[in-house]
Formats: structure tokens, sequence, C-alpha cells
């Protein structure tokens, strides 16, 4: 029987990719700010239509925002590992990966009881060591990857790209990839950025935008049995009043179309069974 799986997530970054990136005048942390206020709307509805998301939540704004982070876990989402200062894995030391992964995964343990079982990375991209730590650590599913659309499938270590030779392909791994993409996420769709070297526009019409995310879901359908398909939102983002209308429709024609909503891990762990086989 046909099975299409939509997993709606939440990048709750706050100031943290600002700071990262050296954004630290009033204006872009309030921009960050604004994802905190903005977060206590988005659970409202998730709860009004009885959907469980997933929420990446990186290390920085558990402690900065403690009682925002308190209300996601009260509303039985998931949370998942988004490093601790939002930093990307391709820019750190091993050493500095690590220690950044333990710390925020110290984070989440004391919010939830427990450590995180997924992770995605800040800006999506991973250095040579992340699949390798992810596995040491625990986790059952990354989600950075841009391999495939609707199929997860098992993230490879020990790939080895050279300028004038062909790809050499690594070593599948345990670890479960739920594939994803920036045509599938909020932040370059909506966001007016400006910085010495870019512009980033942003901006676009929300309802445009929904309807090609819905365009996406109905491929899906269209061109497997079984698929997950991954939203990527940030509550500073999405949480804008018309967008929130936007996805408000989005989500409801979803429903109509017989998408089953779902955590990551709840999908990993069937995409996982699914690839035992």
């Amino acid at each position: 029987m046909p099975r299409h799986i939509v997993c709606l997530t939440f990048d709750f970054d706050t100031q943290s990719g600002f700071i990262a990136r050296g954004l630290t005048t009033p204006t872009p942390l309030s921009r960050g700010e604004f994802g905190a206020m903005a977060s206590g709307r988005i659970l409202g509805f998730l709860k009004s239509r009885g959907i469980k998301a997933t929420w990446f939540i990186p290390g920085f704004t558990i402690e900065s925002w403690p009682r925002q982070c308190e209300a996601v876990a009260a509303g039985e989402h998931e949370i998942a590992h988004h490093s601790w200062a939002h930093i990307p894995p391709a820019n750190q030391s091993r050493a500095e990966e690590e220690a950044d992964l333990v710390r925020a995964n110290d984070a989440i343990a004391r919010l939830t009881g427990r450590k995180a079982r997924g992770y995605r990375s800040p800006s999506w991209d991973l250095s040579e060591h992340t699949i390798d730590l992810l596995l040491q650590h625990g986790f059952r599913y990354d989600s950075s990857l841009m391999g495939a659309d609707y199929l997860p499938y098992r993230a490879r270590r020990g790939d080895v790209a050279k300028l004038g030779e062909p790809f050499h392909f690594g070593e599948p791994t345990a670890l479960i990839e739920m594939p994803i993409s920036w045509s599938l996420d909020d932040f370059p769709h909506f966001e007016f950025m400006r910085t010495t070297a870019t512009v980033l526009p942003g901006l676009q019409p929300a309802r445009a935008v929904m309807d090609s995310w819905l365009d996406e879901f109905l491929y899906m359908k269209k061109s497997v049995d079984w698929g997950v398909l991954t939203y990527t939102m940030h509550p500073y983002v999405i949480g804008r009043g018309y967008r929130m209308l936007a996805l408000e429709g989005l989500v409801g024609q979803l429903a109509n179309e017989g998408a089953v909503f779902m955590t990551m891990e709840e999908a990993a762990r069937e995409a996982a069974a699914r690839l035992a086989k």
C-alpha cells in the first residue's frame, strides 16, 4: 500500500547563526530573537493539527532560551542535534567538532533526559570526520546531505574526490541519511541578507513557495510508492504572519493528499527497516 511521509522540521537557531557569521550588531541579532517569539505560534499550530515535528535545536538556543525550548519538549516533539554554536563542521578541526557535538548533546540531555538520535549540520556542510563522530556518539540518522530526494539511504564514509580522477565511493554505514534540499528550506526563499560579499534577495511570495512545496509532494506520490519528504524551516523565517498562513494552507493540502506526518526519528526508523530487507 502506498505510504508517503512528510517530516516538518524546524531549525531553532535564534541568534546563533548570526553570531557564527559575525553579525553581532543589534538588528541581525533581533532577527534571530524573533524566532524565539514565533516558536510559540508554530507550536500552537502543530498542536491544533495533532502533528509531532522535529526541532533541530543548537545548544546555544537551549541555554539562551530555556523556557521556549522547554515548550518544544512539553509538546512531545523530537529534539534533534544542530551543534552548539552553529559553526559548520567543515570549518572545524576534528577536536573542535567533537567538543561542540558533545556540548550540544549534553544540553539536549539536560532538556529531554536523553541525548539526540538525529543530527543536522549547521549550513549543511559536513566535515570528513562528521559521519565517524556521529556513529561514535550513537546517532541513528543524519539530515544534511542531498544525494536523493524521497528515499533515505545509508550515509557513506571515506568518499574521495580529487580533481582529474573518477569519484571514489566510500563504505556505507549504519547511519541513515534523511536527504534534504535548499529548495525545500524556507531561508533562501524568504530571507533578505546583505553582506559585503553577497546579497541574498529572498522575500519570495509565501503562497508561491508553498505551491512549489506541494508540487514536490505530489511528484513523490506520482513517482514512488513509499517515500519521505522533508521540509526545513526556521521559526524566525516561517514564523512571520503571512508565511504562517501559507504554511497552514500547505499542511491542510498535504493532509488532503494523504500525507503521513512523522518525526524524523520515526521516519528514519521506518527507512532503516526497509533498507535492512
